[in-house]
């Protein structure tokens, strides 16, 4: 049976009463964060021991001994980053719903968590690199052995065209591997709706509801063999995603560390699914994958089509 972890469901809670159970409902964009393994940290930092090598075992001879060496461990802090889903609606526009101005910031609410969540998970993915977030926390795509096109955890799909560059993920999450931290015990603070004085697009003052929602949020990669990628994966012919290159990204894993998921945007999937069309005995196409090698595919589309390539 498949190892059950807490997820962002499970450990993100909302600082107001009218907002509890909203976490399942605002992670519907953000289908990667979903599935991946979460946890709670007290404060805005999260620190862990991770094994850089093993102890030294083997066998000796009668009478004769052997050196006694510890496997060897270093900490690693990850700082987190402040994810903010604060809003603001114009008294008069609010005042003007049928249903009262309560609705329209309950709607907004929902509107900007969802895009929090799926923010979450852009750059859980891209990173610094591929996403805007520069005060964020660092991605997939920021790890020194997965930035490059030789690097140990990647395999190069070896496309040219830069402008139709895209990657793969195989992700093994877990206690010991990929988690998503949440800071502050995992509360996302959603303070009082206040009445605020806000400047005029053009000109002037104008009264507005304003409600702050903000959080702190991580990312945990436990060892270096966490994450694989398939990078410069473009449209060029041939230069698409194929079971081949999904074996050789599975292959990269230890024999007891395979990933738990393959994180790939709609055309990744459409290149597998035709690549396997072309191979179908019976000439019919080949529906949509949901699995490489037993190894369950997340459509996501917070991985692009514009990545610069890997060099």
């Amino acid at each position: 049976m498949a190892h059950s972890y807490l997820t962002t469901s499970d450990v993100a809670i909302f600082g107001a009463a009218d907002m509890e159970g909203v976490i399942s409902d605002v992670l519907d964009e953000a289908p990667l964060l979903q599935v991946l393994a979460a946890r709670q940290t007290m404060g805005i930092t999260f620190t862990y021991n991770k094994k850089t090598a093993n102890p030294a075992v083997g066998f000796r001879s009668a009478n004769d001994g052997t050196e006694n060496t510890k496997a060897t461990r270093s900490a690693v802090t990850v700082n987190l980053g402040i994810l903010d889903a604060s809003f603001a609606v114009d008294m008069a526009v609010a005042n003007a719903d049928e249903l009262g101005w309560q609705h329209v910031m309950a709607l907004e609410a929902q509107d900007h968590l969802r895009q929090a969540m799926k923010e979450v998970e852009e750059q859980i993915l891209n990173g610094t690199v591929g996403n805007q977030a520069s005060p964020g926390f660092d991605g997939f795509a920021d790890q020194t052995n997965l930035d490059g096109a030789s690097d140990a955890m990647v395999v190069n799909a070896a496309g040219t065209t830069a402008s139709t560059g895209s990657s793969v993920y195989g992700i093994r999450t877990g206690q010991n591997d990929v988690e998503v931290i949440w800071g502050q015990q995992g509360k996302i603070a959603v303070g009082e709706r206040q009445i605020v004085e806000r400047a005029g697009s053009s000109t002037g003052l104008f009264p507005a509801y304003y409600h702050p929602i903000n959080g702190w949020t991580g990312l945990k990669i436990g060892s270096s063999t966490s994450v694989g990628r398939i990078g410069n994966l473009t449209e060029d012919a041939g230069k698409g995603l194929t079971d081949d290159l999904v074996a050789e990204l599975l292959n990269l894993f230890p024999a007891g560390g395979k990933p738990n998921y393959l994180a790939m945007n709609g055309r990744s999937l459409e290149q597998l699914r035709a690549s396997r069309t072309a191979t179908n005995p019976t000439g019919a196409p080949a529906p949509f994958p949901t699995e490489a090698f037993g190894v369950p595919i997340v459509v996501t589309d917070s991985l692009g089509v514009t990545e610069t390539l890997l060099s």
